[in-house]
């Protein structure tokens, strides 16, 4: 299946493999990502059925893409080009522009799909705070295996911590939302808020998962 870079994954690209019987990407329900971003950043998901119960890397099934290089080359690279690890890939040290991607699905009965769907939807839903009345850039933090970003958080008494516009939702500590008018320096104020807290009185070292673009 081929996708432009500007392709929305969820719901978009995924109702348009299952409308085709193709399964592999119907893990991604749900996550806020263009095509490109999904490559940029290795697009990934802890599934929550017991039985696909570990983290799904848009990685797995990823073929290649059309890249436009920094040279002003434009080619046709494997997935190996992307170099893809945890909220990571080559692109985030040369200016390779994605143009589309191609990804190897599998043929698999709709109405399974569909069901993954649901159950990775509710699962996000009451975890998650929702996209349309609090948005969010998604995790802050990187995961630290056993433990849990949004669980230091947790502990340290900081769920709803607010500064500016930027509040850390009470629903997962590792979230921050846009209470209205919240700027980038009022999420970095929280980003450093939590790092410093947690390093204090836990001795964990928080590390940011977003990409930040600028000074600040």
């Amino acid at each position: 299946m081929r996708a432009e870079s500007g392709a929305i994954v969820s719901p978009d690209l995924i109702d348009a493999a299952i409308a085709h019987g193709l399964s592999g990407l119907e893990h991604y329900a749900g996550i806020p990502s263009t095509v490109g971003g999904a490559l940029w950043q290795n697009l990934h998901f802890l599934s929550p059925a017991p039985e696909r119960e570990r983290t799904m890397f848009i990685a797995e099934v990823t073929r290649g893409a059309e890249i436009l290089t920094a040279e002003g080359e434009r080619r046709t690279v494997d997935v190996a080009y992307f170099e893809l690890g945890y909220d990571t890939s080559v692109l985030h040290h040369r200016p390779d522009i994605v143009l589309a991607a191609t990804f190897e699905l599998a043929p698999a009965e709709p109405e399974r799909m569909r069901r993954i769907v649901a159950e990775n939807l509710e699962w996000r839903h009451a975890r998650h705070p929702p996209l349309d009345s609090e948005p969010s850039a998604g995790s802050i933090f990187k995961k630290i295996e056993g433990i849990g970003a949004g669980r230091l958080i947790d502990e340290c008494g900081l769920k709803g911590t607010r500064i500016g516009g930027a509040e850390i939702t009470r629903r997962h500590a590792n979230i921050f939302i846009n209470t209205g008018g919240a700027t980038a320096a009022d999420v970095q104020a929280l980003i450093v808020r939590c790092q410093e807290e947690v390093a204090a009185r836990l001795g964990y070292r928080l590390e940011v998962e977003i990409s930040r673009v600028g000074e600040f």
